[in-house]
């Protein structure tokens, strides 16, 4: 798992964190839910740092140009060889049903 999956799937629960410490801070009377929006902002901010900086972290993918397993120029098929096949007319075909 990269460290930017990793930071993308704490996002949803760092958040559902914050409105449990914010939801708790309310209940005390510390601070308000009208108050606490800052705070989503900031942890918004610091997340989206974080996956920008592991995204930068990353070494990129080496593209080699061609698809390794094929080779560029590959010789063509061999045809079959023409086998002598007697052709049948299906209006003469004395098995023909009407």
């Amino acid at each position: 798992m990269t460290t930017w999956l990793l930071i993308r799937r704490l996002r949803g629960p760092a958040f559902l964190i914050l409105f449990g410490v914010t939801a708790m801070l309310n209940q005390w009377g510390v601070l308000g839910f009208g108050r606490s929006w800052p705070l989503y902002l900031i942890l918004a901010g610091l997340l989206g740092l974080a996956e920008r900086a592991a995204l930068a972290g990353r070494t990129p993918a080496l593209n080699p140009g061609w698809y390794p397993a094929a080779q560029p120029y590959a010789a063509p098929p061999q045809p079959y060889a023409a086998s002598p096949s007697p052709v049948i007319d299906p209006v003469a075909d004395p098995n023909r049903r009407p």
